[in-house]
């Protein structure tokens, strides 16, 4: 049987306007599609929810598939809350699936259903090594590519959620899509599968870029479904509401 909505832990994202909107936090164990096109602020955001994580003593893993983490690190908004010590004590933890798929055999431009299989567990396995309970990779489109068609990209996906959620790991799964677009993913399968999708955009208002951001689907708690504004500072993710229309509600 489900557990009660309000008896599910929550995994605070630390973004405290996020939290309110999900009503205490991600449900602990849920895996979270962060879609959105080029520019909005996924890894960003993704960032900070790590952040948080590891400074409340929650090992945290940042997996980026096609950056360097130095690149991405020397690339991203600096955080004043960024405390080297995270990643000297490996709090913080980044690893580049790169060497991953070297480790494996697994370089090459398309992988079969078995070795899919094989990169989900080893991803599972290294977060139950180093007793990770946050984790994001950075991004599951790149991985997609790799795996070519929906039905391996489903298995994957599935596999890798399941046993994560085994593990008490909660993971926010960055997505790609085109600029426009009103799909959720590449593949459209992975917003199927996610437990929830929080969708990140870019919108133009008098003038000015603006980012939004609007979670579209949570199971395990109610949520608004109100689109907001979001700023990039350097202490940290900022949301406000976007004042037009009625907003949204709950489901």
């Amino acid at each position: 049987m489900a557990e009660p909505e309000q008896q599910r832990e929550r995994c605070k994202t630390g973004i405290e306007a996020l939290d309110s909107i999900l009503y205490g936090g991600i449900p602990r164990s849920n895996t979270i599609l962060l879609t959105g096109s080029c520019g909005t602020g996924k890894t960003s955001l993704a960032l900070e929810f790590l952040i948080h994580g590891a400074l409340e003593g929650e090992r945290s893993m940042f997996v980026s598939v096609t950056e360097a983490s130095e690149k991405l690190l020397a690339n991203v908004i600096k955080y004043d809350f960024l405390d080297k010590s995270l990643l000297s004590s490996e709090k913080l933890i980044f690893i580049d699936l790169p060497l991953i798929y070297e480790r494996l055999g697994l370089v090459k431009a398309e992988l079969s259903m078995e070795e899919a299989g094989i990169l989900a567990s080893s991803i599972i396995d290294l977060v139950k090594e180093l007793k990770i309970k946050r984790m994001v990779i950075d991004s599951i489109t790149s991985i997609g590519y790799k795996l070519k068609t929906q039905e391996k990209i489903r298995d994957f996906i599935l596999k890798l959620s399941k046993g994560l959620s085994a593990l008490g790991c909660t993971s926010l799964l960055v997505s790609e899509v085109q600029p426009g677009t009103q799909a959720y993913s590449t593949f459209m399968v992975e917003e199927a599968l996610a437990d929830g999708i929080i969708l990140m955009g870019n919108m133009e208002r008098r003038g000015d870029l603006l980012r939004t951001l609007q979670v579209i689907k949570m199971r395990g708690t109610t949520h608004s479904r109100a689109k907001y504004v979001l700023d990039l500072t350097p202490a940290g993710v900022l949301l406000v509401p976007l004042l037009k229309g009625g907003g949204g509600g709950s489901t």
